[in-house]
């Protein structure tokens, strides 16, 4: 059991609670009777509200949680014999319990990043051995955007990598876990990071960003992504009240709620990162480009800090340590953080 007496608020941006915009748009869905598995109002509304994101093309099916988001876009994106290109610190391949290999049935060929980030020529270490059967069959490529140590692909970097795996007979899926705190932090639409730049498949957020349950597959190339509609059941996040996920989904993306939510959350960042920076003994190790800050911490001040606030130990070996922000984090809350840093680097 969690203690009580420790602030849970930095450990992770899926510990904050939803936002009362989203809770306010599942009461309003909880009224009456609505057919069930997606033919319901709410769910064609979300699917209206999908397609002025990410293009009239699209298909959006909304689901339980990320981690079925990514099994069934790469389910729908690979042959039976196909392999995925991802970083190695991918939510895809460390985070999902093996999913996307046990589930998905897809092999996982991943690459040491620096940045998180995948570039052509780093893609290219793994896109080989096309044709030979003794190989699995490199299909597609999946980026993470915002990437697991919180740096964000520009709109340049994403056409250089979807142009390059189009070119090798490859698709493209983005795991969108925080895709809105890329956007926000770019000044983009979420088109111009997606549909503008050649991705194929996009699992995107809610969750993370005020949800309470509810994230989506958005098929936006769907001549290269089918079945997702079969896979969905198949692979158990066909929800029968669907109505209650495709209210989340709209209430965030309908109007700005997605960008607002996500901005907050990144200016928290921003001023955890930038107070971090003036305590003796600490390092920021990653640019902070979204809700992540990534630090050294000496470990006698992490050890006495984590006595009143929990946050992720990223790499042990090293003392470099995660903290989130979300949406419902406060200025209040960043500040008592660094106070109690501040004091424990002084001890």
């Amino acid at each position: 059991m969690a203690d009580e007496s420790v602030d849970h608020r930095f450990a992770s941006d899926n510990y904050a609670g939803a936002h009362e915009e989203v809770l306010a748009a599942m009461a309003a869905a909880n009224r009456g009777y609505a057919v069930s598995y997606g033919e319901d109002e709410w769910t064609a509304r979300f699917g209206e509200v999908a397609r002025r994101h990410f293009g009239e093309q699209c298909e959006a099916y909304p689901v339980f949680n990320g981690t079925g988001a990514n099994v069934v876009a790469l389910q729908a994106l690979l042959p039976k014999w196909g392999g995925v290109i991802c970083a190695e610190g991918a939510h895809i391949a460390t985070d999902e319990g093996g999913a996307p290999e046990r589930v998905a049935a897809v092999k996982l060929l991943t690459i040491p990043t620096s940045d998180g980030k995948l570039t052509p020529e780093l893609v290219d270490t793994e896109a080989w051995g096309f044709g030979d059967e003794h190989r699995a069959q490199p299909a597609a490529v999946s980026l993470t955007q915002a990437t697991e140590v919180g740096t964000v692909y520009r709109p340049a970097e994403l056409r250089a990598l979807a142009d390059h795996a189009h070119e090798l007979g490859m698709r493209v899926h983005v795991d969108g876990a925080r895709l809105a705190n890329a956007a926000a932090r770019l000044g983009t639409s979420l088109r111009e990071l997606t549909t503008d730049v050649g991705v194929d498949v996009v699992s995107l957020g809610a969750t993370k960003n005020g949800g309470v349950c509810a994230e989506a597959v958005v098929v936006v190339n769907p001549a290269g992504a089918p079945g997702v509609k079969y896979l969905r059941k198949m692979d158990g996040q066909l929800a029968s009240k669907m109505r209650f996920l495709s209210a989340q989904l709209t209430a965030l993306y309908e109007g700005d709620l997605w960008l607002r939510a996500a901005r907050h959350a990144n200016d928290m960042a921003d001023r955890l990162a930038s107070g971090l920076a003036t305590v003796p003994g600490v390092r920021i190790t990653h640019p902070t480009e979204a809700n992540g800050v990534f630090a050294m911490l000496p470990r006698s001040v992490a050890s006495e800090v984590r006595k009143r606030f929990s946050f992720y130990d990223w790499d042990r070996r090293t003392g470099e340590v995660r903290f989130m922000c979300s949406f419902a984090t406060t200025a209040e809350d960043v500040d008592r953080l660094l106070d109690a840093i501040g004091r424990a680097a002084r001890l």
